[in-house]
């Protein structure tokens, strides 16, 4: 099993996509076994290309193809997933899941430009880099009023896409019922 996460869908009025659409569109593709969590773009998927790279891009070109939507997709594994979760490093310190945020990068070469970011003192905020490409951001007063946020998104641009603990949760459940 694999899941995209398809960056800034459904966030106020613009890039809108059916999750129906979606699904339909990922299917097309060959993919199998295909759902989504949310309306958000989460897509759990099976797939026998390993590389998740060339998929993300496949998916990347058929939603600007047939749906005249572009946004950066970035496919992981239920592997990377698991190990994701497993490797959390905030999970005494972040007490509500819809406050820590898990960013996966979409290359893992990108993590040098988080290294002065994780360095620094953030008050309340917390950073930890994680195993391969994945950050964990602790932000107690939510997205939009973290600096730490805002300095992440700086860095990394569409370089990044990030979900709440309980959707990493809920999508690591997807992968093994799959």
């Amino acid at each position: 099993m694999n899941v995209a996460l398809l960056r800034g869908i459904n966030v106020g009025t613009g890039k809108r996509v059916a999750m129906a659409e979606l699904r339909a569109l990922v299917e097309e593709l060959g993919y199998s076994e295909v759902r989504t969590l949310l309306n958000s773009g989460n897509v759990v998927f099976s797939t026998r290309k390993a590389d998740p790279r060339e998929t993300a891009l496949r998916i990347e070109r058929a939603l600007e193809a047939k749906l005249g939507v572009s946004v950066r997709v970035t496919v992981i594994s239920a592997k990377e997933l698991a190990d994701v979760v497993a490797g959390n490093p905030l999970g005494k310190v972040a007490d509500n899941p819809s406050r820590l945020l898990v960013g996966i990068l979409g290359d893992p070469a990108d993590r040098v430009k988080l290294a002065g970011i994780a360095k620094q003192d953030w008050g309340e905020e917390r950073i930890e880099l994680g195993v391969a490409r994945s950050v964990y951001m602790w932000m107690p007063q939510g997205v939009i009023k973290s600096k730490l946020n805002a300095a992440v998104s700086k860095a990394l641009g569409d370089g990044v896409t990030s979900r709440n603990w309980a959707t990493m949760l809920k999508l690591k459940e997807m992968t093994e019922e799959g």
